[in-house]
């Protein structure tokens, strides 16, 4: 490209984003050789479920707001679980606690499968979606169809279905699995751990654009085990806090191009949750077989290459089947399956680590157990204004490309996040407009 066309005004437009989950699209604009704009915007239709949660019994958040996302159902049901059970002070046992983390496994497992392997890594193999990835690297799609399996059968097996669980219930489960159900899973999560190994090994083989960010990054962080359904929030600029702390640390914006919230630590700056934050923070309480197949992939301490994200999100997917197999060989039937909830008032917020980062609850309950208010903030909206600095970075770097090319690129920094817009995925429009 010329000199003189790299100083021309340009436009990179993607009117609908391919394989993320939901409807956005993406303008940058560039004037005089130097970034002018960049907005990612969100419009999808709003749903309004914190709207459809007021005045509901206390006891129903994990089975509606499961239904705000088909791929991480139960990350929304245990942050729930988790709010309103602080709300009235009240803390599971060993074994309730355990089964939940072996169902969040499972989701952790489809959902970081569907991610690496369809969503995101046709990005770094020249194909346009998962069905031309299929006819070049058929056995890497079978490998990742495999590892969804398993992981939608851990979460049958625990959570009663794979999507939408009904045995999920305020203060445990309905009825805990039978030992010999549970038994049965260890086979299927060894094999997973094998097979996530080796996706690990094959991402780390991609070559990845030379991009380095300075997040905030924010996660969990427990000292026991990598941090998936319990923790401390926790950030790379010394943050250490509760759900009900952070929440009241973050400023939630409206803009006018998202339907989405969009949030700031302490109304100033923007941050990260997700496979990068939680390994940033949480890379010593991997197991042996994840830190191993990090150290191997030449992760480091930390990772600040978007790009690489799928590299780091394949490394949680052998931690997520190697904790599960854990929990299983170790299982003990929680009796009672559940804590018994009172009805009274009470105010609670909880935070789990859904497969694309931070999510929080928080619940106001009145005296006769109905719910007053509710708040919930999903990873994608504390994400966005991350990922429009990623955009912003990947244009400036990347002026000298063609069109195509750029604009390409700017579709991976948005996949590389994997923001769960929706449920839904989208073939490609897209306007490349000179001035």
């Amino acid at each position: 490209m010329s000199h003189g066309t790299r100083r021309a005004d340009r436009t990179f437009a993607v009117d609908g984003l391919a394989r993320v989950e939901g409807e956005g699209s993406f303008r940058a604009v560039v004037r005089d050789g130097a970034v002018a704009d960049v907005e990612l915007t969100i419009f999808e239709p709003p749903r309004f479920f914190e709207a459809l949660l007021r005045g509901r019994d206390r006891l129903e958040p994990p089975d509606i707001t499961a239904r705000i996302c088909g791929i991480c159902p139960v990350a929304y049901q245990m942050s729930a679980c988790r709010a309103i059970e602080d709300a009235y002070g009240l803390r599971v046992g060993a074994e309730i606690a355990a089964l939940r983390r072996l169902l969040y496994c499972g989701e952790w497992i489809q959902s970081h499968a569907l991610h690496v392997a369809l969503l995101h890594a046709p990005d770094f193999l020249g194909c346009a979606d998962a069905v031309e990835l299929a006819q070049l690297d058929r056995p890497a799609v079978e490998r990742a169809l495999r590892l969804k399996r398993i992981g939608n059968t851990v979460m049958e097996t625990v959570g009663g279905r794979s999507v939408h669980p009904v045995n999920v219930r305020v203060g445990g489960f309905y009825k805990a699995p039978a030992l010999e159900q549970i038994a049965a899973l260890a086979e299927l999560l060894r094999e997973a751990r094998d097979l996530a190994l080796a996706t690990v090994e094959w991402t780390a083989g991609f070559d990845f654009p030379d991009v380095e960010a300075d997040y905030l990054f924010v996660a969990l962080h427990d000292p026991e085990r990598y941090a998936i359904d319990s923790g401390r929030i926790c950030s790379t600029a010394g943050l250490d806090t509760d759900a009900a702390g952070f929440l009241a640390a973050i400023v939630e914006e409206h803009v006018e191009r998202s339907t989405a919230l969009q949030s700031r630590l302490f109304g100033r700056d923007d941050y990260l949750t997700g496979p990068l934050a939680r390994y940033a923070l949480n890379r010593e309480q991997l197991g042996a077989p994840a830190r191993g197949a990090a150290d191997a992939a030449g992760l480091g301490a930390s990772c600040r290459n978007p790009f690489r994200s799928i590299v780091v999100r394949s490394v949680e997917l052998v931690e997520a089947c190697d904790q599960a197999l854990r929990i299983v060989e170790a299982y003990d039937a929680p009796h009672p399956p559940a804590v018994e909830i009172p009805v009274a008032a009470g105010t609670g917020a909880g935070a789990t680590e859904a497969p694309r980062g931070l999510l929080l609850h928080r619940y106001e309950i009145g005296v006769d157990g109905l719910i007053t208010s509710a708040q919930i903030v999903p990873p994608t909206a504390q994400n966005q204004l991350s990922i429009e600095a990623d955009l912003r970075r990947v244009v400036e770097l990347g002026l000298d490309l063609p069109d195509d090319e750029l604009t390409w690129r700017c579709e991976q920094a948005v996949r590389n996040h994997d923001p769960c817009i929706s449920c839904a995925a989208h073939f490609l429009d897209v306007e490349v407009v000179r001035g």
